[in-house]
């Protein structure tokens, strides 16, 4: 089991509406697909800083999660379209974590 930290970067202006399109589009479509979400979060002291944490079992569910979520229409047609005017996507940085044994998160 992996987790997948990913950290974007907000345009100015547009976190609350970041924030509401994660909540109310993109995680609950992500979700529906099979993905397992963790949890979101924005920066306390970082006005552009949201992040959002993901699981997955293996690299096979989360090829085959990626494939179910980002190659569908829905993905494509509705919901990327709409990304890239809230977003600075050149300043994402998506990490791959293991939970250390004793860690509350598994």
């Amino acid at each position: 089991m992996f987790f997948e930290l990913r950290q974007y970067r907000v345009k100015p202006g547009q976190r609350e509406n970041w924030v509401h399109f994660m909540e109310e589009t993109i995680i609950p479509f992500q979700i529906s697909k099979g993905m397992v979400c963790i949890g979101s979060f924005v920066g306390e002291e970082e006005e552009d800083l949201y992040v959002w944490i993901r699981r997955f079992e293996s690299e096979e569910e989360r090829k085959a999660l990626y494939a179910r979520v980002y190659e569908s229409d829905g993905w494509k047609n509705e919901i990327a379209p709409l990304v890239g005017g809230m977003l600075d996507r050149e300043r994402t940085v998506v990490t791959r974590l293991e939970a250390t044994p004793k860690s509350v998160i598994q």
